[in-house]
């Protein structure tokens, strides 16, 4: 099936040379994830990022099970440039749930991440809004990763949430690579509006911890100034 997509996901993979592109079909306000993933070379190339338009035939695999239920094959893609901010804010608005636990369809325990594979999923992705002076970024235990903090609309605290989003990633790390993001939260604190993409990993168990999908922050959007690694226009 023919669609156009607005891509709001580019997911960095550790050590990799291939990210995770999600996107929005404008019309009917469906989350797709092409696969096969696509290069990092091909996204520089076509100077894909997170605001552009990306068209071709998706066909969502039969078998849409785990909870990455927006897996589809992709093939004739073909890159159309950037969308305007107002369309992107569109499609954040249109995939917003009100809160985490609504999001996800489960409460967990606090500072518990972690999706148990036996719960049942109907996307693995979804925007969350959330208020400018409750978000800040922080450094991860791990050298080189960071993480984002946050509140939600429930009043509910969460921390520790890996930050995937390559462009934002990549400029944070760039710009405030020892450590000292006070100016970055400053700027994200005065922002009128804030959009997390909140998504699920694949299923894992990591050191002395479940096996579970664990969430993670795919995107950090901001308004009315975009965040560097973002292609949107103006209007």
């Amino acid at each position: 099936m023919k669609r156009q997509i607005i891509i709001t996901d580019l997911t960095r993979f550790k050590g990799d040379t291939t990210v995770c592109t999600a996107g929005i079909d404008y019309n009917t306000m469906e989350c797709l994830r092409p696969l096969p993933y696509l290069s990092k070379s091909s996204c520089e190339r076509l100077s894909i990022l997170p605001g552009g338009i990306l068209s071709g035939d998706f066909e969502f695999k039969n078998k849409r099970g785990g909870p990455h239920m927006e897996d589809c094959t992709a093939t004739g893609l073909k890159f159309h440039g950037a969308t305007s901010a107002g369309t992107f804010r569109e499609v954040l608005v249109g995939t917003c749930k009100s809160d985490i636990v609504t999001g996800f369809g489960i409460e967990l325990p606090e500072g518990d991440r972690g999706v148990p594979p036996e719960h049942e999923l109907n996307h693995s992705i979804f925007t969350l809004q959330v208020e400018p002076r409750l978000v800040s970024i922080v450094t991860g235990y791990k050298a080189g990763t960071l993480k984002v903090q946050f509140t939600d609309s429930s009043g509910r605290f969460y921390t520790n949430f890996p930050i995937t989003d390559l462009g934002f990633h990549n400029f944070a790390q760039k710009k405030h690579g020892a450590g000292d993001f006070d100016e970055l939260n400053d700027w994200i604190n005065g922002q009128e509006e804030v959009f997390l993409r909140i998504g699920l990993s694949g299923i894992y168990q990591p050191p002395n911890q479940k096996n579970a999908y664990w969430m993670q922050a795919n995107g950090i959007y901001t308004f009315p100034e975009a965040p560097p690694g973002i292609r949107i226009h103006p209007k």
